[in-house]
């Protein structure tokens, strides 16, 4: 009788202590990490490298598009122009 609530406490305490390790795990390496575990991505041909809000309804932002980088600006959900820009000097 004794050893079988000792069983059960024991059980109970294991569990919940899986249970706050698989919290903390998830708070440090966030909620992608079991997909960052299998195979690499491909390399992204998009990136947005900096945005710039000019007003509430206008905003300006550089896109990197395979190595180009282009100056978009974007105006109550439609894009107003769009722009190559020169290479950077690194």
């Amino acid at each position: 009788m004794v050893t079988e609530f000792v069983r059960a406490v024991f059980a109970l305490v294991l569990t919940l202590g899986l249970i706050g390790l698989g919290a903390v795990a998830l708070r440090r390496y966030g909620p992608g990490a079991l997909s960052r575990l299998g195979r690499p991505k491909a390399e992204r041909r998009l990136a947005v490298i900096e945005s710039l809000v000019l007003d509430p309804a206008r905003r300006l932002v550089i896109v990197a598009v395979d190595g180009r980088e282009q100056l978009v600006l974007l105006g109550e959900g439609q894009l107003v122009f769009a722009i190559d820009t020169p290479k950077r000097k690194a």
